[in-house]
């Protein structure tokens, strides 16, 4: 049996933007066919708008409030949301001003860089 436990977990960034820490997937578990990760987006970013070709991903929020843009629609998000997004939908997350949001993200099949496509320029760095 394998567990993780997020306080364990390095977290890096992926091309969106986002700061990630994996908890299942191919790459160092048992998983096979999907991933689980965590993601923050800090309190007033955003992540780069992109797709998946294939992989399909649950967003499950669980903590802080934002709005997330799928497609074409734009709406609200908090935490206890779930968004289902179909492969070949772009897709953008903005966190709040007052705090991060936070994020379960599942894919399946499991996360790959080069399923990744970006759709826009980064967005622009705060400054602090």
């Amino acid at each position: 049996m394998q567990i993780s436990n997020l306080s364990d977990l390095e977290s890096f960034t992926t091309l969106d933007g986002s700061r990630i820490r994996e908890l299942a997937g191919p790459a160092w578990t048992a998983a096979r066919n999907q991933s689980l990760a965590e993601a923050t987006v800090p309190a007033g970013g955003e992540t780069q708008e992109h797709y998946h070709a294939v992989t399909e991903e649950l967003y499950y929020f669980t903590a802080g409030a934002g709005r997330m843009r799928l497609g074409t629609e734009e709406r609200a998000v908090r935490a206890g949301d779930c968004v289902v997004i179909p492969p070949g939908t772009p897709h953008k997350l903005w966190a709040s001003e007052d705090e991060p949001l936070v994020l379960l993200c599942c894919c399946s099949p499991a996360y790959r860089d080069s399923d990744t496509v970006m759709t826009e320029e980064p967005p622009r760095q705060r400054r602090h």
